[in-house]
Formats: C-alpha cells, sequence, structure tokens
C-alpha cells in the first residue's frame, strides 16, 4: 500500500520544499503534515517523504521514532500523554499516569477497546513550570491532580 498526501497536503508539502533551503529540514514538518493526515505516521508514510526530500527510509524513521511526538501506530480519538520527565515525576505524574491507566482500563501504550482513548508515556511536554502536566490531543492541562484528570476524561466522553 503506497501514501499519497491530499491535494491539500501536497500543495503543504510543496510549500514546504520552497520555505526551507536544506531539503533535510522538511522532513519534521512533513512527519507531522502526515500525521495531521492519517492519524499517525505509516511506514508508507515514512518511504513517500524520504523519496520526496531525497533521502533514505531509514533517515526518516530514524527522525520519526526519536521524538515522541510522532504516533508509528494509529491512536484513539483522544491520544491522552502524560509527562513523566524529572519536573512531573517529583509533583507525582507517576501516580497520575497509574490513576489514569485504572480509569480507562489500559496501559500505557495500549487504546481503549472503544477506540476512544489512547494513554502514553512521554518524556517531555515543555511545561516543568505548571508540573504536572498532561496533554489530549493538541490541549494542555496543568497543575494536575487525579480529581482535574477525572473531570477533563468525563468531560470527553
Amino acid at each position: 500500500m503506497s501514501f499519497e498526501f491530499s491535494d491539500a497536503g501536497r500543495r503543504e508539502f510543496d510549500r514546504l520544499l520552497t520555505r526551507y533551503p536544506d531539503r533535510m529540514a522538511v522532513v519534521l514538518p512533513a512527519l507531522h503534515l502526515a500525521q495531521r493526515e492519517l492519524g499517525y505516521v505509516s511506514d508508507e508514510a515514512i518511504v513517500h517523504i524520504a523519496e520526496r526530500v531525497g533521502t533514505s527510509p531509514a533517515y526518516v524513521e530514524g527522525v520519526a521514532t526519536f521524538y515522541t511526538m510522532y504516533n508509528r501506530k494509529p491512536v484513539g480519538k483522544y491520544h491522552v500523554q502524560i509527562c513523566r520527565n524529572i519536573s512531573c515525576s517529583l509533583l507525582g505524574a507517576e501516580h497520575l499516569i497509574e490513576h489514569v491507566s485504572k480509569k480507562l482500563g489500559v496501559a500505557p501504550g495500549e487504546t481503549t477497546p472503544d477506540g476512544k482513548f489512547t494513554l502514553s508515556k512521554v518524556e517531555c511536554l515543555g511545561s516543568c513550570g505548571t508540573a504536572p502536566v498532561m496533554m489530549v490531543n493538541d490541549d494542555y492541562h496543568e497543575n494536575l491532580t487525579a480529581g482535574s484528570i477525572d473531570r477533563i476524561l468525563d468531560g470527553l466522553k
């Protein structure tokens, strides 16, 4: 199965190629573009991006797997990512991850059977001053407690 961007995606990709003087710099935004279109970064998208940029699929795969912001498999409607870096851990992130895991009935890295929630532990969400932090799709939630997480997740059902 091959991958092609949508018409709008192709136009965006072409715009990215003109924006960056070094084609390798297009890999990150191209991966974002593929994820926006598919919901994750497929193997086929990696091959397509590599061909368009002029590098190897192994290079693009290395970039896609280095950063936790790229999903290498489909995720649920709501992707719940909880930071476990030092600031968040010191303020209870591991407890919160366990709390969400029990609440959703899935382990980190898994998706609920209804496909609604995927839980992920991530290394850093870049908001140490407001730790502990969780991201649901593109929305940040800060200064979390088990109660605030319950309210957030219950509001999504």
